[in-house]
């Protein structure tokens, strides 16, 4: 994709009145990023890190993303920067659109401004895609006065060279963000840094990310989740990662190998990155046209237990729920899934929401 000419940019406004710049790309059914720091919907399709992620998020999708308040196209001039404004700006930017059902993608903060939006809107999450995202803030998670120090020096950081014409004060980001990438990579992120927000609104937004703690939300979270996280990625601690899939009840985590906290096409995480992350999305053509052929060689017993699957019940709770031995359920599980041709719970459960066995959607929640 050489120009950005393929996409669309529009805007809405937020309740507050800040106008939010929207860009779509790509034909079918729709795939909403929720917005994270550092981007710029007009600039991000000519980049070499962001533009092999629209490129391949757009191959299935109509992916859509947008400026945060305060960065790229979006209004500078903000007042509030807070998580609940966040989640009400991409309410805007979904309301706006029209947008009834989609797969929801979260990556670093954008991962607590979409997990706060799939508890408030279950409904409309059918998926959840957690990348290098956190339940809390630096400040909220450190532990010792030396953690605290390091968050508060960042925010200073930014204050004091942001603007600067010389790159050395945004190139310590850049090397948090991508420290595998090239020179070219590596001069373009600096260069984003600068142009995407002001030093006072990136050490606000910075500031208001170090508070973020969306830890309670996360438990009541009842939207298929799968949650990625780089083992070394210096900008999000992998174990925070870890612990974030942990909070969100069945969901699935995928460690990737790589170091850096936006993964970069030319590593091989990122092929794995895109595989788990369709694989989450649909099921495979040959597994939904297995699981079609099969569905009348589900017992009547099979078929219990799979609606229960897909509320997104354990082995124990449908044991309790069917008055069952959780080794039947154990093996009634495995059954279901070879008729069906899936492997895990999650496919199993894109199985029934999207209704190739002719089932209903579950209630949300």
């Amino acid at each position: 994709m050489a120009s950005s000419s393929r996409q669309t940019i529009r805007f809405c406004v937020a309740p507050d009145g800040t106008r939010i710049a929207i860009a779509s790309i790509g034909s079918g059914p729709p795939l909403m990023r929720a917005a994270h720091w550092l981007s710029h919907v007009e600039h991000d399709a000519d980049s070499p890190v962001w533009r092999p992620w629209l490129e391949a998020l757009a191959r299935h999708h109509t992916y859509i993303r947008y400026d945060q308040r305060g960065c790229g196209l979006s209004d500078s001039d903000v007042a509030d920067f807070s998580l609940d404004a966040w989640v009400a700006d991409l309410e805007a930017v979904v309301d706006s659109l029209g947008l009834r059902r989609f797969p929801l993608l979260g990556m670093s903060q954008g991962g607590a401004v979409a997990i706060s939006y799939a508890v408030r809107h279950p409904d409309k999450v059918s998926h959840l895609i957690l990348h290098g995202a956190y339940a809390r803030g630096a400040l909220r998670r450190a532990g010792a006065a030396s953690e605290r120090l390091e968050a508060e020096t960042l925010v200073n950081l930014i204050r004091i060279g942001w603007g600067r014409d010389n790159p050395a004060f945004r190139q310590v980001f850049t090397n948090q963000f991508i420290p595998g990438g090239t020179p070219r990579q590596h001069l373009w992120w600096n260069e984003l840094e600068r142009l995407t927000a002001s030093p006072d609104n990136a050490a606000r937004t910075l500031e208001a990310f170090h508070q973020v703690d969306v830890t309670d939300l996360a438990a009541h979270l009842r939207v298929p989740t799968l949650v990625l996280h780089a083992r070394g990625d210096a900008r999000v601690p992998f174990d925070e990662g870890r612990r974030l899939a942990a909070l969100i009840p069945h969901a699935r985590f995928v460690p990737l190998d790589s170091d850096n906290h936006v993964l970069l096409e030319s590593e091989p995480a990122w092929a794995t990155f895109l595989a788990e992350l369709h694989g989450f999305l649909s099921v495979p053509p040959a597994a939904a046209a297995q699981g079609a052929a099969n569905e009348a060689a589900l017992t009547p017993a099979e078929r219990d237990v799979l609606r229960l699957v897909a509320l997104g019940l354990d082995n124990a709770a449908i044991a309790r729920q069917l008055h069952k031995s959780e080794k039947t359920v154990r093996n009634q599980v495995s059954s279901i899934f070879d008729k069906l041709g899936v492997h895990t719970r999650a496919e199993a459960i894109v199985l029934v929401r999207d209704r190739a066995l002719g089932f209903e959607s579950p209630p949300p929640g």
